[in-house]
């Protein structure tokens, strides 16, 4: 069966369905929706058998080959066994191995860490940010184009992109970042950064209103058409995709046999993350539940909890210190929404139109609500003074530290474990990237790779500038020319 994607905003009936390179660097579909698979391949229990005992890149190439049918077979599978290799995952632990890439650190029977932090910039980020590099690279190669990427980050998507592009021919970075919102190590990760791809912009604002520009940029069809422009955030479909992967790694590590179930539990901000894991059980992984914590900014738990979808305003959203979870906005939320509705894309459309004004819904008294136990969510919060306890306690009963992000989905891991069922927890950053939290938790440093020792020291480069998409759109043109 031949993959092609459609637009939660519309379908086939009004649009042709495209295939996967078609939208690789595109990211929002032209109606400002985001593309999904017309339907979800299944993977059957053989398939399951043959995939648990494949090395990480192994793994990578028989779950992406079901997403993607336009790049041959053999040129896939160089991509992603360039990518995922104990040379790129290597800089966060020692002795790391190819079949090692993602292990899991179980702190006792039946609760894991899931590390996905090995990557060149210390985040989780990296596990599909390095595929998207590559796969840029190949198509702009393929085409004999060039592509102008405009991405919004909270924290860890900014540096993830520009260490996976950086050097990249045929590829500019334009990264967008709230202005001191982000921890010093974050910022000094993209901020110091010199290639001459690379361009850095701090916006007087939210994470919500740097993603609200990238949008609105976005939508601009002849301004994107003209300047060429692409994204690597996690509207990007092949962002969610990637990370795909590391369920069914995770799955495999955590159980003997595919008669097995066990639960996830993800920090989530702007619910790409766990968007992967929906589709991974969609797809038919054993996945009974899909643990969902937020911090402060609990747009997503109060959905889980009552129905209503209420994006904050920039004044109610919370800088915390788990900061790449500080978004109101959650773009991969339309992504499960249009699954909960039916893939409606009528419902999408009326529901975003009240988001993209300013607005809300309430699915509560809608019939597809009733139907959301069976897509296996639950939810909770972590507020700073969880996440100081839980670093402090998983260090004083385990030996181990973990990152305030890594935290907040510890916290509510907790709460929800279920006896004989192992919970995995979804590692987000190495704890170096929060010392100042880690510091106020537990008194001490937390160590950081050689290459990272006083990386707040050198030399940064990154442009001020107030929330204004028409500014960022005169300094892509300055950066890129006419």
């Amino acid at each position: 069966m031949t993959m092609r994607y459609i637009s939660t905003r519309d379908d086939s009936r009004n649009s042709a369905p495209k295939n996967f390179t078609e939208i690789l660097l595109g990211g929002l579909a032209p109606d400002g929706g985001l593309y999904l698979p017309e339907s979800y391949p299944r993977i059957t229990r053989a398939e399951l058998d043959q995939w648990r005992g494949l090395s990480y890149a192994d793994l990578a190439f028989a779950v992406l080959s079901k997403f993607i049918d336009d790049i041959p077979a053999d040129d896939l599978k160089g991509l992603v066994d360039k990518t995922y290799t104990a040379e790129v995952y290597c800089n966060g632990r020692a002795g790391s191995k190819a079949s090692d890439i993602t292990p899991v650190r179980w702190l006792e029977p039946g609760l894991g860490l899931l590390e996905l932090s090995n990557g060149p910039t210390l985040a989780f980020k990296d596990m599909a940010m390095q595929l998207l590099g590559n796969l840029f690279e190949y198509v702009l190669a393929k085409r004999g184009e060039e592509i102008n990427i405009l991405g919004a980050t909270s924290g860890d998507t900014g540096s993830a992109a520009e260490y996976a592009m950086r050097g990249k021919h045929g590829v500019r970075v334009f990264m967008l970042s709230p202005h001191e919102k982000m921890s010093a190590f974050q910022r000094a990760q993209m901020y110091s950064l010199q290639d001459d791809n690379i361009y850095n912009i701090a916006v007087r604002g939210m994470f919500d209103d740097a993603q609200d520009i990238v949008k609105a940029v976005s939508n601009d069809h002849a301004f994107k058409e003209k300047y060429k422009i692409g994204a690597v955030n996690s509207i990007n479909w092949a962002r969610v995709v990637a990370q795909v992967v590391y369920y069914f790694k995770g799955y495999f590590s955590a159980t003997q046999s595919n008669a097995e179930q066990v639960d996830f539990a993800v920090p989530s901000g702007n619910f790409g993350n766990i968007c992967a894991g929906h589709i991974a059980r969609m797809m038919g992984l054993p996945i009974a539940r899909l643990v969902m914590a937020t911090n402060e900014n609990d747009v997503l738990d109060e959905f889980f909890h009552t129905g209503v979808y209420r994006p904050r305003s920039t004044a109610e959203t919370q800088a915390t210190s788990s900061p790449s979870m500080d978004i109101s906005k959650a773009s991969n939320f339309e992504r499960f929404v249009f699954d909960l509705v039916g893939r409606d894309p009528a419902v999408i459309r009326r529901l975003w139109t009240k988001i993209d004004s300013g607005g809300s819904f309430d699915l509560s008294s809608m019939p597809c609500f009733a139907n959301l136990p069976q897509f296996g969510f639950v939810s909770g919060k972590s507020t700073h003074a969880d996440r100081l306890r839980t670093i402090s306690q998983t260090f004083e009963k385990y030996g181990v530290m973990v990152d305030t992000h890594t935290a907040d989905g510890l916290k509510v891991a907790v709460e929800q474990l279920v006896p004989d069922r192992s919970m995995v927890v979804l590692e987000t950053a190495l704890p170096a990237k929060f010392e100042e939290t880690i510091i106020e938790a537990l008194g001490r440093r937390p160590e950081r790779p050689a290459s990272f020792q006083g990386i707040e020291n050198l030399p940064q480069r990154v442009e001020v500038m107030d929330v204004s998409v028409d500014a960022v759109k005169r300094y892509i043109v300055q950066h890129v020319g006419a």
